[in-house]
């Protein structure tokens, strides 16, 4: 199996290591991994694409690249310029270090990446950690991804829905905020909601006088609606959500015609 591999925090983030790790497993030893991740962090940065100015890649070691671009944009120098058009059978994105559910899914490079990857046509998962007070005592934060995350990969790939619809299915993975032993199992997810909270603006005055805006996200542990991704990871289980890059609002369409016509 030959297999893409970025992320969102850069190529030198552990949980892009811990990916690694996974993805040689998964390709075993006649598959190929490649990587190509962003050289500085991309996070926040969601499905965005250097559209209007160039960006500079760089071969860091065989199969491992860096480019000053966000992940959507590693994904396209992947599979147009170092993969020369010999397609990956699977792209993995992540593992981000933080949550990517519920709301935070729509800001997410990590899922940006996983997301362009199926616009193009390709078999993608993205993949985060859930942090909070139980991960912070732990000698590796990305224990759960890690101990989880080859067998719950295999899952997908083995009973995950893979169409072939124009904008096709890709996957959102999440393990929970604890250690590997505690994990309760797998949940099938919807995306949640986290009420109450949103992404704000902190100002800052600099020494120099001048005023700059921090953006700031809100509370991550606060819950989403049972069957949601937020919830389960809460609860103890990896949550699985599939996506779609389609945003649609399908429910609202005949309402909306009948109004108009």
């Amino acid at each position: 199996m030959r297999i893409l591999i970025t992320n969102d925090d850069g190529i030198n983030a552990p949980g892009l290591e811990v990916l690694t790790e996974i993805a040689l497993e998964l390709a075993g030893p006649e598959g190929e991994v490649w990587t190509v991740a962003p050289a500085f962090e991309q996070s926040g940065v969601g499905h965005c694409i250097s559209y209007t100015h160039p960006m500079m890649i760089a071969k860091l070691a065989p199969r491992r690249y860096a480019a000053e671009g966000s992940p959507a944009d590693c994904v396209l120098a992947a599979l147009f310029d170092v993969l020369q058009g010999g397609m990956p059978d699977l792209v993995l994105s992540g593992v981000n270090r933080g949550n990517n559910a519920a709301e935070n899914v729509l800001y997410s490079g990590t899922i940006g990446g996983a997301m362009e990857a199926a616009l193009q046509g390709l078999p993608a998962i993205a993949l985060s950690q859930f942090l909070g007070p139980k991960t912070e005592d732990l000698a590796d934060p990305f224990e759960c991804a890690r101990t989880h995350g080859v067998a719950t990969i295999r899952a997908l790939l083995d009973k995950g829905l893979w169409d072939q619809a124009d904008y096709r299915v890709f996957y959102n993975v999440n393990f929970p905020p604890c250690a590997a032993a505690d994990v309760k199992g797998t949940r099938i997810t919807a995306q949640g909601f986290r009420k109450d909270t949103n992404f704000g603006i902190v100002p800052h005055i600099s020494p120099s006088g001048r005023k700059f805006l921090w953006i700031k996200g809100g509370p991550q542990h606060l819950s989403t609606a049972p069957g949601t991704d937020a919830a389960a990871n809460l609860d103890g289980f990896i949550s699985i959500t599939p996506l779609r890059a389609d945003l649609t609002a399908y429910d609202a369409l005949d309402g909306l015609r009948a109004q108009f016509e």
